[in-house]
């Protein structure tokens, strides 16, 4: 990128005070260049920020310096890190509501942008004593079991881990996620009669890292939520037990009351 290929001092405006950003350490001179040339508009929203080699050979920079430039201009929300793509200038934080149960593909053509959903898992499995529990049937019971990232505009924004009660949605396994949701779905198969729902920061395993192109540092919020149903029955039955992801940088729940 030639717009990045001059010393830092020389198109970074200097902070207030006397010593301006010479007495900086170098990252924090790079990381200030960088936030200048986005407060500037110079690059926008998604934009492509410079590698670590495009900065290590532009600026003469160590490969330790632009690393922790760009790490923690990542943990600052102020860009996003995808493996395997590069470093892009983050977006305003999306965000979701915490009460109540939306459907994603909504919330993101809300936003203008397309949604697309990848099915990494679709299949029968016997549950467990805790899953058995949560969906209230009994230890060996088969349930269904999907794993779905949803992106919008081709950035994984949510893991959907989720189980559902085949007594409930018995066609579950045979519908196409990629035209659908598990949400509108169910929801209007079985519609909610109740909702139990958590809320938690964690660090994400490798293989969520994986789905999300994130990396194994990146705080996520993970959301537990179970709902049920009285469709067809005098008595509500537990419909789902779903785990919902969210890379912390790319997410915020919010609620109003």
């Amino acid at each position: 990128m030639t717009d990045i290929a001059m010393p830092i001092e020389a198109t970074t405006p200097a902070p207030a005070g006397p010593d301006g950003l010479r007495d900086l350490p170098l990252y924090e001179q790079l990381k200030a260049r960088i936030k200048a040339r986005i407060d500037a508009g110079d690059w926008p929203a998604n934009h492509r920020v410079p590698s670590e080699n495009e900065l290590v050979e532009a600026l003469g920079v160590s490969r330790m310096t632009a690393n922790r430039a760009l790490r923690e201009l990542a943990t600052e929300g102020v860009i996003l890190r995808i493996q395997g793509k590069g470093s892009f200038v983050a977006p305003a934080k999306r965000s979701a509501p915490f009460l109540g149960v939306r459907n994603i593909a909504d919330e993101i053509a809300e936003r203008g942008a397309v949604h697309t959903a990848v099915i990494t898992l679709s299949q029968a499995e016997n549950c467990g004593p805790e899953l058995a529990d949560a969906l209230e049937v009994a230890m060996g019971a088969q349930v269904f079991h999907t794993v779905i990232v949803h992106r919008e505009d081709d950035v994984p924004i949510q893991i959907e881990d989720r189980f559902v009660n085949p007594a409930v949605a018995p066609d579950y396994l045979a519908q196409d996620f990629h035209g659908t949701t598990p949400n509108a779905y169910l929801t209007a198969l079985a519609p909610i009669a109740r909702t139990e729902q958590s809320v938690e920061a964690i660090l994400p395993k490798a293989w969520e890292c994986r789905l999300l192109s994130i990396a194994r540092t990146e705080p996520c919020l993970m959301v537990r939520r179970r709902t049920w149903s009285v469709a067809q029955r005098a008595e509500a039955r537990v419909v789902t037990s779903v785990r919902l992801l969210y890379p912390g940088t790319r997410y915020r729940l919010e609620s109003a009351y």
